[in-house]
């Protein structure tokens, strides 16, 4: 890296500092004597730019007591000022079986994995999630849509997204769609994250999915964002 090999020089309100590399040294203005330091120690007064958001967790389970053998898809939206960093924006599972026990849900397990940056929080990002199994005639058919924001505090968290499907506008349509196969489904599934349009759809609730969230975030309090619930920070400040 280019500070490895070339000498740097950081401004502070007291002092001026120099060095080449991760070491760093300044005159102390007291004792005219050098005081040694790490690059790191310099740049702490460095306000940053962006802040992070780093998620982690998996798509638990579902529950779809009339449906067998279906499998998810996943993907992020979010504004304009957010950029994926590291991670996968979108995957898709493996088809699973509906459980023998009393509960007969679908366990999936599906990891997920992403970072984002951004300057400020408007466009929180959103997850969307479709479900997908085959009909009686074998053809891929959407079981599900859904969409729920990302947890804005740090910590594990757990959400149980109510899924939906778009519904034919007649029954003879409905009935034309059953046979040959072409169920209403969204052309673009991140739809479901925004308003536009939504009041036209008619749409039939059915079944949900669990989803967990370990969250982490850097940087948002130096810019100015508090996302720590007042309940919590009650209970920090005691035990501090």
């Amino acid at each position: 890296m280019w500070y490895q090999t070339q000498g740097w020089r950081s401004h502070d309100a007291h002092a001026q500092w120099r060095g080449k590399g991760a070491l760093a040294w300044r005159r102390d203005a007291g004792s005219g004597r050098r005081v040694a330091g790490t690059r790191s120690t310099v740049m702490l007064g460095v306000k940053p730019s962006v802040f992070l958001l780093m998620v982690n967790g998996q798509i638990e389970s579902a529950d779809f007591p009339e449906f067998d053998e279906l499998y998810c898809k996943y993907s992020y939206v979010y504004g304009h000022d957010w950029a994926p960093t590291t991670g996968l924006e979108e995957g898709i599972s493996q088809i699973t079986s509906k459980s023998k026990d009393c509960n007969q849900g679908f366990v999936w397990n599906f990891p997920m994995e992403i970072t984002f940056k951004s300057t400020n929080p408007y466009g929180w990002p959103q997850i969307v999630i479709s479900v997908y199994g085959a009909d009686l005639f074998g053809n891929d058919v959407v079981r599900g849509y859904g969409a729920v924001h990302v947890p804005m505090t740090p910590g594990r968290h757990k959400r149980t997204i109510p899924m939906f499907v778009p519904e034919s506008s007649s029954k003879l349509q409905k009935f034309t769609s059953w046979l040959m196969g072409r169920r209403p489904e969204f052309t673009d599934p991140k739809v479901v994250a925004q308003g536009e349009g939504r009041e036209v759809t008619r749409v039939l609730s059915q079944g949900f999915v669990t989803v967990s969230f370990n969250i982490v975030t850097k940087d948002l309090k130096k810019l100015g964002y508090d996302t720590i619930p007042p309940n919590n920070q009650t209970s920090a400040m005691s035990d501090g």
